[in-house]
């Protein structure tokens, strides 16, 4: 097989390929097999047709287009590896020559990978970020946790407030007629969470166990189901019982219960250390990213469409594995928020073009350094997937071979590389921790 590439203007160019003779034949044969099973001469069971009969009787013309579906795949695929083009979007592909006896002749228009001209990547300037733990921050933790470990008490006397749980009766009407869904018995809601419709909490908030009361509130006008937007309703509530969060008191007793430690000296101890380890983590994450940024800017790539829809399908892919984790899928959500497939992805295109931009940069630094994933580096990770999986480094090995995501792995690791070097050729200058996080999330 002979082939060659061409480059045409930019991302865009074309690759020639002309295939043997004796491999179009081949194909041609697998071509017959697979249609001879499927039609009917008289006086033959089907699937027994000589190959002579057909060809009198079909002409062999009949076989060209499947035998070219059975041989283009495998003989671009070979002209892409020998040519080491890197195609990012489908072929335009134009069939010059197909025919018995003959070479396979064809022309595809390919969009490649583009290439980065690098600008300035070493010596960029990153935010110090503090990662010391104030008294504020610990008391704050400890508060959280204080909630967390909080057990609701029912209120036997008083009003509903802020932050109470109350478990209340309510049936929806809008112009006097109930609606499908607007209706539900002891249900459990906490006043100030905002699950409900915009203002109904809030008139829940001040009765009292066994007062009743007819809740006026108006449904967004972006409500996922559509006769209901906009429309004004009337809930009539009834309160059956106020439950209130009791905070433990934060001693000895509390430390026992929530951690390993006897005292709460020894725990806050251990909690600061904490807070600053994952500290630690976000001014590390939070200087990644404005290093990275700040290369992707100095640097100049013009970016295939075919690129940004191929990650905008990945990210849609991945928002829907996370909903099937929450018990939701991608159908479920978009029927609640009222967005259309269109909708979501036009929200996820600039993000895309952001991390296909920031890959290609890191990518093409990773070139410039001669960096290098090596068998270390793949078993520190394979030995990590192993502890956190729980099954063995050979396991996880087979596994990742088995279906092609080993070459996945060593991109991954090799841009992380790329990410340390840039760090570590970075210069730290003094910022404030809320800008640099702001410059990071831009």
């Amino acid at each position: 097989m002979k082939a060659t590439w061409e480059k045409i203007e930019k991302n865009l160019g074309v690759l020639e390929v002309e295939v043997e003779a004796d491999r179009v034949a081949a194909a041609l044969d697998k071509a017959f097999n697979k249609v001879v099973k499927k039609i009917n001469v008289p006086g033959f069971r089907k699937g027994k047709v000589p190959r002579s009969i057909f060809e009198a009787r079909f002409g062999v013309e009949s076989l060209y287009q499947d035998a070219i579906d059975i041989l283009l795949p495998e003989v671009y695929t070979e002209a892409v590896d020998q040519t080491e083009i890197f195609p990012v979007e489908q072929p335009e592909v134009d069939v010059d020559q197909f025919a018995k006896g003959q070479t396979f002749k064809f022309k595809a228009k390919v969009v490649v990978k583009p290439e980065v001209e690098l600008g300035e990547y070493k010596g960029l300037e990153v935010p110090k970020v503090s990662t010391e733990v104030s008294e504020e921050e610990l008391t704050a933790e400890l508060e959280r946790l204080q909630q967390r470990h909080a057990e609701l008490v029912v209120v036997e006397e008083g009003q509903a407030a802020s932050g109470d749980v109350v478990v209340i009766d309510y049936e929806g009407s809008v112009d006097g007629e109930l609606f499908e869904g607007g209706s539900a018995e002891r249900q459990s809601l906490e006043l100030g969470s905002n699950t409900f419709i915009p203002g109904f909490e809030d008139q829940v908030i001040g009765l009292g166990t066994g007062d009743s009361k007819d809740v006026e509130v108006t449904f967004p006008e972006e409500y996922h189901a559509a006769e209901l937007a906009g429309k004004k309703a009337v809930f009539k509530v009834k309160v059956h019982e106020i439950k209130r969060k009791e905070l433990p008191a934060l001693d000895d007793e509390f430390a026992k219960d929530v951690s390993e430690f006897d005292t709460l000296v020894e725990y806050k101890e251990d909690l600061k250390k904490q807070l600053a380890s994952r500290k630690e983590e976000e001014a590390k994450a939070t200087q990644e990213n404005i290093v990275v940024e700040k290369a992707a800017e100095n640097a100049e790539v013009e970016i295939p469409q075919g690129m940004i829809n191929s990650e905008v399908r990945n990210m849609m892919r991945d928002f829907d594995n996370r909903l099937r984790q929450q018990g939701m899928n991608l159908e479920m959500f978009m029927s609640f928020s009222g967005q259309t497939e269109a909708d979501l992805q036009n929200q996820m295109k600039n993000d895309a073009e952001k991390r296909v931009r920031n890959n290609l940069v890191l990518e093409a630094i990773g070139k410039q350094e001669n960096l290098e994933v090596t068998e270390e580096d793949v078993n520190e990770e394979l030995n990590n997937m192993a502890a956190s999986f729980k099954r063995s480094v050979e396991e996880i090995r087979q596994i990742l071979e088995s279906n092609g995501s080993l070459d996945s792995l060593k991109e991954e690791v090799l841009l992380r590389k790329t990410i340390d070097f840039l760090l570590a050729n970075s210069k730290e200058v003094d910022a404030p921790a809320e800008e640099a996080k702001e410059e990071a999330a831009e």
